[in-house]
């Protein structure tokens, strides 16, 4: 690791600690050359999969995206923005475990309403009605229908 005050291409590991909460690691370093101190993070590198877009283009998988539709859908919900970090990691999850290189856009979409509909109701008719771009109130109704027919089983 190169001195970000020197630039000297060696240092020292001087302390290591596991961050559990970002699965990271923390390392506190010194520079052999000048002796300053830093810390530097080391974490997983995960090759997500490209999502392909309803009109056939292909992106980079974007968290902040589905982090930013989420938290449209819960805009003055009752829902910590805890619970919406770990919704789009369990989605995060999910996708680089299906070990696809490219998934649909309607993947994705899918994931987050299902696990809205685990979080909350609203929310899930909300992105619900964005997402499958409902037209009517007949649409709302049968977007309700199915959570009422989920919540018996």
């Amino acid at each position: 690791m190169k001195c970000p005050f020197c630039q000297h291409p060696n240092t020292q590991v001087t302390d290591s600690r596991l961050l559990e909460e970002t699965n990271s690691i923390r390392r506190r370093r010194r520079c052999v050359e000048c002796g300053q101190r830093f810390s530097t993070f080391e974490t997983v590198e995960m090759r997500m999969p490209q999502v392909i877009k309803s009109n056939g283009t292909r992106v980079a998988f974007n968290p902040h995206k589905l982090r930013t539709s989420l938290e449209r859908a819960l805009h003055k919900r009752p829902i910590a923005q805890e619970k919406i970090d770990e919704t789009v990691a369990l989605i995060e999850q999910r996708l680089y475990q299906s070990g696809n290189k490219e998934v649909p856009s309607r993947m994705v979409g899918e994931m987050a309403m299902e696990e809205l509909a685990k979080i909350d109701q609203v929310a899930y008719v909300r992105f619900a009605s964005v997402y499958k771009s409902f037209n009517d109130v007949s649409e709302f109704t049968q977007a309700i229908a199915t959570l009422v027919q989920t919540d018996g089983k």
